[in-house]
């Protein structure tokens, strides 16, 4: 063979194995597109070395445990400390919008429905009374002119504002006062909390101001937060840390163990440990 033949025989070889190439390429795509849903479900707790996780019997049961988990230096989870009891939505739980993909076997999380947002979410700045917080999370202290937003036509819808900052009429027909004890004759339920990512992108009418925050009584249901009492929450902002990722998971027991594996979530104890 000539050199030229050569080297028309040599391009013709790379062109075939380019072409081979980008087939086997799209063929890859083409397999990942078609995982893309299982892919999105374990991306809720991707990179995640803390879980707060809580479960309850069922969409509509108030009461629910919560327990704590890290991964070992295997990359097993690992319960911390024992379960502690806690308060949901006055209707129970309903799905929110978070880091999980959309689920559809169950209701719908929807402003004022009382209903706890259940799925996987990530764990957003503390707050309090205090000038101070607990534990390494970002914290932000309240004052009287702080506010959530739960008016679903608000630019500021799901937010933490201050009125002081934002005008009066910015914050017109907000009900969620952060300073509880100075706007409801003393209420502790703020003195200590933090925030839930659910429906972080404020999605108009699909729930705001979703926190982790103190029980006035052991008994007391929320308006769709999570409840538990100050000792609870004092260790369990004392143990979060923003640098391990940290993730809030909230599911009936049914649904949690359906999903266990696909959203790499710990395995539960059949027995309560206290």
């Amino acid at each position: 063979m000539s050199g030229a033949a050569a080297r028309t025989a040599s391009a013709k070889t790379r062109r075939h194995r380019h072409a081979a190439g980008m087939a086997v390429l799209l063929m890859l795509l083409a397999a990942c597109a078609t995982r893309e849903p299982q892919s999105a479900a374990t991306q809720a707790t991707a990179g995640a070395d803390q879980l707060v996780v809580v479960t309850s019997a069922g969409w509509d049961a108030t009461q629910a445990r919560l327990r704590r988990f890290e991964r070992d230096a295997g990359g097993a989870w690992r319960q911390v400390g024992g379960d502690v009891p806690v308060m949901l939505g006055r209707s129970g739980s309903a799905w929110g919008l978070g880091l999980h993909p959309p689920q559809t076997d169950g209701p719908q999380k929807r402003e004022g429905d009382g209903r706890a947002p259940a799925g996987v979410f990530a764990i957003g700045s503390a707050f309090g009374y205090a000038a101070h917080g607990i534990g390494a999370l970002p914290y932000a202290p309240m004052r009287a002119s702080h506010y959530c937003v739960d008016v679903p036509d608000s630019p500021l819808y799901n937010r933490i504002v201050d009125a002081a900052e934002v005008g009066d009429a910015a914050v017109e027909g907000a009900s969620e006062h952060m300073r509880l004890d100075l706007h409801n004759d003393g209420d502790v339920r703020y003195r200590l909390g933090f925030v839930v990512g659910h429906n972080a992108d404020g999605v108009p009418g699909r729930g705001s101001c979703i926190f982790a925050h103190l029980l006035r009584r052991p008994d007391e249901v929320t308006a769709g937060c999570t409840a538990m009492d100050d000792a609870a929450m004092e260790a369990l902002l004392d143990w979060l840390d923003p640098a391990r990722a940290p993730r809030f998971v909230l599911l009936p027991e049914a649904a949690y163990r359906q999903r266990q594996a696909a959203w790499d979530l710990p395995v539960l104890s059949t027995g309560a440990k206290h």
